[in-house]
């Protein structure tokens, strides 16, 4: 793992990171909200880890994943977001960081020192996804994934998994008898009502913990857009 004062440099963090670069927007308050909303919906047991998905591509599970990730390391916790998405990985990209090494030497190298990079974000760690491997759900599926989760929950408070869309390839299906629960991303005016019950199907069939469902694009309520551009 690189010397974390190496890691801490100025990163070119991709615009979409509105919780960090625009923090007062009401997009970034959105964020904060659905951050409150999923540690409200596990009070009784919190959440250790979770992967968020979608039903289809452009739908923005890996933006809302790192920005989710952004709020919960604002809120003062130690988190690490994984990019588990080993066909279409993003996450290196909008924090501006390389991607040499990640989940899959991990795991196919079977890595003592876990390749954690350090984001310009204080308590936010990134795994990136590393190289692609020619068979990722098999991936996500081996044994020593359950390992490599363990480890993680040690160095962090909350781990968070970007994930590919559920309904295109299995991997999320997969990682979900994994980890505490699933976050689904939907897109106003795209995602289908039947590609969200397909999505719905396919997670309860692997009794997957669904926590709730992100709408994004959604049209922003102009009196709300007031209120915050006037704070």
């Amino acid at each position: 793992m690189a010397d974390k004062s190496e890691q801490q440099e100025s990163h070119a963090l991709d615009g979409r990171l509105v919780t960090f670069t625009h923090p007062r927007s009401p997009v970034a308050e959105a964020y904060r909200s659905l951050r409150t909303n999923i540690q409200f919906s596990s009070l009784d047991k919190p959440l250790e880890a979770f992967l968020i998905t979608s039903t289809g591509s452009q739908e923005g599970k890996s933006t809302t994943a790192a920005n989710l990730a952004i709020t919960f390391a604002q809120s003062g916790s130690q988190v690490i977001l994984v990019d588990a998405d080993l066909r279409r990985p993003s996450q290196h990209r909008l924090f501006g960081l390389p991607n040499a090494v990640g989940l899959t030497t991990m795991m196919l190298e079977n890595q003592e020192d876990l390749p954690l990079q350090y984001t310009a974000i204080p308590g936010l760690r990134l795994l990136s996804s590393g190289p692609l491997p020619p068979n990722p759900a098999d991936v996500l599926g081996f044994r020593r994934m359950d390992e490599a989760i363990a480890r993680l929950k040690k160095e962090a408070d909350l781990i968070i998994f970007d994930t590919p869309p559920v309904i295109a390839v299995t991997d999320a299906a997969v990682l979900s008898a994994k980890v505490d629960g699933v976050l689904v991303v939907l897109s106003a005016g795209k995602t289908k009502r039947d590609q969200a019950r397909r999505a719905y199907d396919l997670l309860t069939k692997v009794n997957a913990n669904i926590i709730g469902a992100v709408l994004n694009n959604a049209k922003l309520d102009r009196g709300t857009y007031s209120y915050y551009a006037e704070g």
